[in-house]
Formats: C-alpha cells, sequence, structure tokens
C-alpha cells in the first residue's frame, strides 16, 4: 500500500496543502522539495517521501483573499452567459460591505484569480463564495467535499390548469413526498445522497444539502409537484450569510473556516 505512486501536484492537493493548480505553479518555481531534492513537474510520489515547501509558496498563499458576495437574482456564478454579467463584477469597493471587519484594504488586483467555489442560479440569491485560495475550493467544490450548504426555499404546490396552491402548501403537501425530497430521488441518472428538508413555514421549505448538482433543488420539487418561486442560500458549513446585504460581499476572516 505504502508503495502506491501518485502524481505529486495530486498528493499535495490530498495532504491540504494547495490546490493542484497551485501545486503546478510551485512545482514549476522551484519552491517544492521531495526528499530534499527540488520537485519537477509530473512527479510520482508515493506517502513515504517527504514533501518540503518553500516558504515564499506559504506567503504567497497567505496574500491569498476569499471574499464572501450576497449574490442578487440575474447575475450568473461563473462568467458571463446569454448577456448576463458574472457575479465577480460586482466585486469592487462600491460594493463593499461598511461592516466588514476584516483588516484588508481591497485592491482593484485582488481580482485576479478570484473564481467561484460552487454555483448559485441565475435566479437564485444568497451566499455565494468567491476565492483565490485552492484550499478553500477544495473544501467546497472538491470530490471528497460533504460540507453542507443550507437553503431558505418558498414553494407554491400542483399545476396551474389544475389551480395552483400559492399559500399553506405545508397543509396539502403529502408528507409521504417530504420523505421522497429527504431521501429517494434521482438526478441525472444517480440516486441524490440524503438531505434535510423541513418546513420553516407554510410556504417555505430549509433544504440543507452536501451536494451540488446543477439547479437541483428546482429540479427535486418538481418531481414531487412543488414548483420554486424564490431560493435563497444562507449558510455554507461554518459560515453564515448573516446580515450582509444584497449586491455586497465581505472578505472571509482570519477566524472563519468553512469546516
Amino acid at each position: 500500500m505504502n508503495n502506491v505512486t501518485v502524481r505529486l501536484n495530486k498528493r499535495m492537493a490530498e495532504l491540504g496543502l494547495c490546490s493542484r493548480r497551485e501545486a503546478d505553479d510551485w512545482i514549476a518555481k522551484g519552491w517544492v522539495r521531495v526528499n530534499g531534492e527540488t520537485a519537477v513537474l509530473g512527479r510520482p510520489v508515493s506517502p513515504l517521501d517527504r514533501i518540503e515547501v518553500d516558504r515564499l509558496a506559504r506567503g504567497q498563499q497567505e496574500r491569498q483573499v476569499t471574499v464572501l458576495l450576497h449574490k442578487p437574482v440575474g447575475y450568473v456564478s461563473g462568467q458571463a452567459e446569454d448577456g448576463h454579467k458574472p457575479a465577480i463584477q460586482l466585486i469592487e469597493a462600491a460594493n463593499h460591505w461598511r461592516e466588514d471587519k476584516a483588516p484588508i484594504r481591497f485592491a482593484p488586483k485582488q481580482r485576479m484569480g478570484l473564481a467561484p467555489a460552487g454555483r448559485l442560479d441565475i435566479d437564485s440569491v444568497g451566499l455565494l463564495v468567491l476565492t483565490q485560495d485552492g484550499r478553500v475550493a477544495r473544501q467546497l467544490i472538491g470530490e471528497d467535499s460533504g460540507v453542507e450548504k443550507e437553503y431558505l426555499v418558498r414553494v407554491q404546490y400542483g399545476r396551474l390548469a389544475a389551480g395552483m396552491v400559492q399559500t399553506d402548501v405545508q397543509s396539502l403537501f403529502p408528507r409521504e413526498q417530504l420523505a421522497l425530497l429527504r431521501h429517494g430521488l434521482s438526478l441525472d441518472g444517480q440516486p441524490l445522497k440524503p438531505a434535510q428538508v423541513d418546513w420553516q413555514n407554510p410556504e417555505q421549505l430549509r433544504f440543507v444539502l452536501t451536494e451540488g448538482k446543477k439547479r437541483q433543488i428546482r429540479r427535486m420539487c418538481e418531481q414531487v409537484g412543488l414548483t420554486v418561486v424564490g431560493l435563497k442560500r444562507v449558510r455554507i458549513g461554518r459560515v453564515n450569510l448573516g446580515q450582509l446585504p444584497v449586491g455586497q460581499w465581505r472578505y472571509l476572516g482570519r477566524e472563519e473556516t468553512f469546516v
């Protein structure tokens, strides 16, 4: 088992040192040593090999920023598409939340390399994380990520032709369908992981998911006869949206962690 080798960048990511992309960058700059020797790109390593990272890489990593944005409707999480603006355009001085307690001054160059760690649909609002830090991205969207994401979801029940229920949905929605939302549905031919789903009030459900398939909550609701009319992400792991106003952003504090 100890003789099994993987590429160095993958091993560094597994150890939580950085992302694979960061690892390749550090290796190319000569900042990584394996068993005392300067590493080269693509080098295979085993769990027995000793990996050391130069303090220059650590310094670069410490300067990386992660921001929390309260995304409004009408913005896409990633690259601009179909004429819609990307959320990163909101990361500017004018939209920086006045009550942000982080001791970091905004500079436009901080937007370089800033990428969304997870998506939020164009017609959804709430907490969106954008980061330069590969460790954060891996925590939130890595293959083995199990970080909880919490949503408040306003729903209607039934079909328009048959008369859609818009108020007191809870009293008419079958309990067995609620159980299906919690566990038993599939998307894209794959069974979904168990979810926490409960009524917050007669028209609003609270979802807690540990995965993030495209438009997952909306598609889950469609399967049980519900229509989503409002969706807001209020928490990712240990980090809450809190009082952050719509369209504004703040830095992730040094004392804050998602896991």
